[in-house]
């Protein structure tokens, strides 16, 4: 058993190692780099500065508006996603005829690049020869500058990120689905119990944690959003879809202030954390209390 033990130890030691280069280096260098004023362009040293760059990124209006565009925007996504999945996994679910088919279709744009979702949304939201503003016109409405209106530009980027996501809370939460025992659902109908009453008793404390991995993972996910605000909209009009991420890329690399970044992105990192252990100790620990 130990000779066995220790040759699964050879096996996996790369594996360890490759992540911890990949992992603990780069995050080690972004923390000593935050305390320093290191501009890409500049010949001098990297000067020591403390937590300068910590204050006057929390000084500054557009990182706070970022930090509330993303956390809108995480909510928002989330909330959607999870709903229309657990609709979706229920529907396909509760059919029997097309329901290969309709599964294989909703998982379409999940496999998609999130940069080629991006690209062809661009196409479809054109102010002029978008197709979704000529639809609206047979409507006599529109045409609408979904990319260019402050009201309209995160609405759209929201509606995008669902149309390619969902398909990710629908796949995981049909396979907890599968997972419910179908004795409960045929005492419940002995008992004469509805169908509502059969989902939320039976239905949701069965897969409830389902339901929070795919909150957890979906909101990890939104709080690194960029490759659609990037595309579509470069964090405008007037900053209404700056995220995060995007105000990291404003200043680390396209302003090449790879401190002032990299303080960022720790901030970014802390937020992460501090959301994921309080998410991961009210969820899990209110389930392990009912248990």
């Amino acid at each position: 058993m130990k000779k066995l033990m220790r040759f699964e130890n050879i096996l996996t030691a790369p594996t360890i190692v490759f992540l911890v280069i990949l992992t603990i280096f780069p995050l080690l260098y972004t923390i000593g780099y935050s305390f320093t004023d290191y501009y890409y362009l500049s010949s001098s040293d990297k000067s020591f500065i403390g937590l300068e760059n910590y204050q006057e990124i929390i000084r500054d209006d557009i990182f706070r508006k970022a930090v509330i565009n993303t956390v809108k925007f995480m909510v928002l996504a989330v909330v959607i996603e999870t709903t229309l999945g657990l609709f979706m996994a229920l529907l396909i679910q509760g059919m029997k005829k097309g329901g290969k088919i309709l599964r294989i279709l909703f998982l379409l744009p999940m496999l998609l690049p999130p940069v080629t979702v991006a690209l062809i949304w661009q196409m479809m939201l054109s102010n002029n020869r978008g197709i979704i503003n000529q639809t609206l016109s047979v409507f006599h409405l529109g045409p609408f500058n979904w990319l260019l209106d402050v009201k309209l530009a995160m609405p759209s980027i929201i509606v995008i990120d669902v149309w390619q996501w969902t398909p990710f809370a629908f796949l995981l939460l049909y396979a907890a689905l599968q997972t419910v025992p179908k004795n409960q659902y045929e005492a419940a109908s002995i008992d004469g119990a509805s169908s509502l009453a059969k989902f939320w008793y039976i239905t949701v404390p069965n897969i409830s944690q389902s339901i929070f991995i795919v909150i957890l993972l979906r909101t990890i996910d939104t709080f690194r959003l960029f490759d659609k605000v990037n595309i579509l909209t470069k964090g405008g009009p007037a900053n209404s879809t700056t995220t995060i991420t995007q105000y990291i890329y404003q200043k680390g690399v396209y302003n090449l202030k790879v401190g002032y970044g990299a303080a960022a992105s720790m901030i970014m990192v802390i937020m992460v954390l501090i959301f994921s252990s309080f998410y991961i100790k009210q969820a899990f620990g209110a389930k392990k209390s009912q248990s």
